[in-house]
């Protein structure tokens, strides 16, 4: 049975997309069965991995209407062991589509039950914001991982996160778990940078990964070219860090699976 982990943020621009790409491929290159979901209608994880939107059908939002089945809809990528369940531009009404459905908050649960045994993991890229989409993905997964940008106005937007996170635990997933923080876009040259690993690590302890990734030119350069960090550059400092980062994610699901 897979593990579902979403990525969310609230606030954008905080590498949510970069990191779930990167984290699925580098659990695919450990020999995990990955399966990424884009639900954020921006498509840019679909984009990430080298699909150009207009050349195929495939989109969870026949998923999520219950036009479609998960299977129908998934796309084979070029990192061996990952597929992709993509994204289309009618996500962007999605949340006025989903008003009158039945089980609204339970569509994309309902209809991960059918693959869930195919996957070691199944990553979710939500979009950045509390909507329909988002309270899908919460509703879904067994955990969240919360990519955290190193700014000064970082910790309020987690606080944000964190009420949202307990009024859907509250509501729809009482077993939605915190899996980890973590510190993106990290420049240690800056003093603010320090300041709010320091600030983040004080209040959350042990919920933020270890490793932090840092700001690099080639994780930026490598969505353009259709390929996650590992594969376009591996020896780049981001690919490394983000390996790491998805050895810290197994560690802490072998950890829970003892308990």
């Amino acid at each position: 049975m897979a593990k579902i982990i979403s990525f969310a943020n609230q606030k954008g621009g905080v590498g949510k997309t970069t990191t779930a790409v990167n984290i699925a491929a580098s659990l695919a290159a450990i020999k995990k069965r990955v399966l990424l979901i884009d639900l954020d209608s921006q498509g840019n994880a679909g984009t990430g991995l080298g699909f150009v939107r207009a050349n195929h059908k495939q989109s969870v939002y026949g998923v999520l209407m219950g036009t479609a089945t998960v299977m129908e809809n998934i796309l084979t990528t070029a990192v061996p062991n990952m597929h992709l369940l993509p994204a289309s531009a009618k996500l962007a009404g999605a949340e006025l589509d989903m008003l009158d459905l039945d089980r609204r908050e339970y569509r994309l649960r309902d209809a991960l039950e059918s693959v869930a045994d195919n996957y070691d993991y199944i990553l979710i890229d939500c979009p950045p914001a509390l909507g329909m989409l988002t309270i899908n993905a919460l509703t879904a997964s067994n955990y969240i991982i919360i990519p955290l940008q190193c700014e000064f106005f970082a910790l309020e937007g987690v606080q944000q996160l964190l009420s949202s996170i307990h009024a859907i635990q509250q509501k729809w997933n009482p077993d939605l778990d915190i899996l980890g923080m973590v510190l993106t876009m990290y420049d240690r040259k800056l003093g603010l940078t320090r300041a709010v690993e320091e600030d983040v690590r004080k209040t959350f302890g042990d919920k933020v990964f270890k490793t932090v990734v840092p700001r690099n030119v080639r994780v930026s350069e490598a969505p353009s070219h259709g390929k996650p960090a590992l594969f376009y550059d591996f020896k780049s400092s981001g690919a490394q860090a983000y390996l790491r980062v998805a050895t810290e994610v197994v560690n802490a699901l072998e950890r829970k699976d003892i308990k």
